[in-house]
């Protein structure tokens, strides 16, 4: 996320934003019907093969593709075409990681261009394309590697890279007496939570993306994380607490609930009462209890782009209803990092970089909300 900053001199006019609006909509409308045309143009039609190893490649072709197509459905709704190539920068990396040439990922760029403009409406194919021939002309300048994110830099750097280690041995007990040690010979619950479980969860994504772990290992040292955060809780909810409420919540559809915990946490360190919904969270239980807790404050976390639109139409759900009309909303997560003034397209009142700064711009609106 980043933080508040004001108005962006570039802002699109708004007739601009009404056809990127409707774009977005003609493909999410469409979504099913485009991912197997660009499939059965640019591959045949593997779904319905002989072998079945051939039914497999099919299906992972369609499963992929889904992807590609949501995430500039995204982009192309956010009005940003660098948050649709970062996403296939990533994806340049994670398939050549697993023996698929970037030469695979330029020829479906160039399948979807050719399938969007047969299939969409000629005021709409133009704008699709624009982002879609972006991305291609900047794939071979893309990173073929990706650095680790655990930098063995003092004062936490070495701390960081042994709490890895252990996780990725599966030496949960060892890890969490590694942090209960090192908060008990005085390092701050904040720097543990910022520079070692926030950079181990980058890292682990990272080693995931170059195909050095599986998914068990990724979901193990998330799930390891998470009991070893709750094991510092008597240091965390030790403090007296005033009459702020936090509600933090992951959008319907979005699993991973590691940050939004983070940032309830610093909120609790903060003095704010929290109620923390988790993940995957239905939007009438968040009105409901933003309501019930007569919550001061929203945090809302996505960490996938597709999941912006549901965070959107959660925001506008909030925003009508009466009894949340003072409810400040704040966002973060990977695709408001990658676009700064993202949360003002969809309504939100501000977004932070990481857990320590939404407490630092909930306190600001919250006192500009006591002045208004």
């Amino acid at each position: 996320m980043s933080d508040e900053t004001g108005i962006s001199s570039t802002s699109a006019p708004e007739n601009m934003i009404a056809l990127n609006q409707q774009v977005s909509e003609a493909l999410y409308a469409r979504h099913s019907e485009l991912v197997a045309h660009i499939v059965a143009r640019g591959f045949g039609r593997p779904l319905e093969p002989e072998q079945p190893s051939k039914k497999a490649v099919g299906a992972k072709l369609l499963e992929d593709t889904g992807f590609h197509l949501a995430y500039l459905t995204q982009a192309i709704a956010s009005g940003s075409s660098g948050l649709f190539a970062n996403y296939i920068g990533w994806a340049k990396v994670m398939l050549a990681k697993r023996g698929v040439p970037a030469a695979y990922l330029g020829r479906l760029l160039t399948t979807m261009t050719e399938s969007l403009q047969q299939e969409l409406p000629p005021e709409f194919s133009p704008l699709a394309c624009d982002y879609l021939n972006d991305s291609l002309r900047r794939l071979p300048k893309m990173p073929d590697e990706v650095p680790s994110l655990i930098l063995e830099v003092p004062p936490h750097g070495p701390l960081a890279a042994k709490y890895l280690q252990l996780l990725l041995r599966g030496e949960r007990h060892v890890a969490s007496k590694l942090i209960l040690d090192a908060v008990r010979q005085g390092t701050p619950v904040r720097d543990i939570y910022l520079n070692v479980f926030q950079r181990t969860q980058y890292e682990i994504g990272r080693l995931w993306q170059v195909n050095r772990i599986n998914v068990a290992q990724e979901h193990y040292c998330t799930a390891a994380t998470q009991v070893i955060m709750s094991q510092l809780y008597p240091y965390i909810f030790d403090g007296k607490k005033g009459h702020r409420t936090l509600v933090a919540a992951c959008v319907s559809g979005d699993l991973h609930e590691i940050g939004a915990r983070m940032v309830c946490d610093f909120f609790e360190m903060d003095g704010w009462n929290t109620y923390y919904l988790g993940a995957n969270v239905p939007t009438p239980s968040v009105v409901q209890t933003l309501i019930k807790q007569r919550a001061n404050v929203l945090a809302i976390s996505a960490t996938i782009t597709y999941h912006v639109r549901a965070v959107e139409a959660l925001i506008a759900t909030v925003r009508r209803a009466p009894e949340c009309g003072r409810v400040k909303i704040l966002v973060g997560g990977y695709p408001f990092n990658i676009t700064p003034d993202l949360w003002r397209e969809i309504g939100a009142d501000g977004s932070a970089a990481d857990a320590q700064a939404a407490v630092l711009l909930a306190n600001r609106l919250d006192r500009q909300s006591l002045v208004a």
